[in-house]
């Protein structure tokens, strides 16, 4: 039995991955690769065009019910329209707060397209049924009802934690990376917007820490832990998130257990790479194999390199 069981093992090693898929053997995923990649200025910089353009949007029809083609449509440069966008049902304030935070959005994409060149808007999935599946695979469970981020303001506000913090440990992963000095400042400057954008849905959020989400029986707290938890299950490249609240020995000089902003022993921020960003903003783990919020893949040199390396 052993050797027929090493035999199988080895046949599977010789055969295409198209045809394992057939078999029903699923095959796993690469390892992955957590070194910063290689590449110039513009195209790292481009890069964060994808995140940018995905908050811009689902920001703009949460608070307006209306997206960037009616804002500022030619920064879209052609791109197409994203799919499944609608005026979320918010309280006054956090209306307030999320319009805000998209026109934002619009001057960050303005900023980079004008400074080093914009990237056609990404085909983009922001619509309940986006949000509902990542949730679902944050709790490993499918959720009844589905998880939709437009019906009330805790919900949006649960929704836009998954999104700001992933471009803000973004940019801390590709400042130290770029070359010139108008590049750094540029990213250092969006980088603090970013910053400031997660720390108030995560203030917002603490307030409500204790609060049961309803109809789901889990706290505002918990939903944020198994949020940071798909994040870094998808991301692939350790901890490098966490939730509102924590154990005192993972919060800030070992004295507290909140947690309103995530940062590692010494309370830097934690950095990822474009690949890991992908990974999570896919929903698939693999910067190659586009899904989520990004059905078609991203745009620019980065994503579409690491597109073509399935091909």
């Amino acid at each position: 039995m052993a050797i027929r069981t090493c035999f199988f093992a080895f046949l599977l090693l010789l055969l295409p991955l198209e045809f394992i898929a057939v078999m029903g053997v699923t095959p796993p995923l690469p390892l992955p690769e957590c070194r910063p990649i290689v590449a110039v200025d513009r195209d790292q910089v481009q890069f964060a065009l994808n995140l940018e353009f995905l908050e811009a949007e689902f920001f703009l029809y949460g608070a307006l019910g209306t997206g960037l083609d009616d804002i500022a449509p030619s920064l879209a440069l052609g791109g197409p329209p994203p799919v499944g966008g609608r005026k979320a049902n918010l309280d006054p304030v956090i209306r307030t707060i999320i319009e805000e935070f998209a026109y934002q959005e619009i001057g960050h994409l303005r900023a980079i397209t004008e400074s080093v060149g914009g990237v056609p808007r990404p085909r983009l999935n922001i619509s309940a049924g986006a949000f509902a599946t990542l949730l679902d695979q944050a709790m490993n469970t499918t959720l009844s009802p589905p998880f939709n981020p437009y019906a009330n303001s805790l919900n949006y506000l649960l929704a836009s934690y998954v999104i700001p913090y992933v471009g803000l440990v973004g940019y801390v992963g590709t400042i130290p990376n770029l070359v010139g000095r108008t590049n750094r400042a540029l990213a250092a400057s969006l980088l603090g917007v970013e910053s400031g954008q997660d720390a108030v849905i995560r203030t917002l959020l603490y307030l409500r820490a204790n609060e049961t989400v309803k109809p789901y029986g889990l706290t505002v707290a918990g939903f944020t832990d198994r949020i940071s938890e798909i994040r870094n299950r998808l991301g692939r490249c350790g901890t490098k998130d966490e939730g509102l609240i924590v154990p005192m020995q993972l919060g800030a000089e070992n004295r507290t257990t909140s947690n309103i902003l995530s940062a590692d022993a010494d309370s830097l921020s934690y950095s990822r790479t474009q690949a890991e960003i992908l990974r999570i903003i896919y929903g698939t783990g693999d910067e190659s194999r586009p899904g989520g919020f990004l059905p078609d893949g991203g745009r620019g040199r980065i994503a579409m390199g690491f597109l073509a390396t399935r091909n």
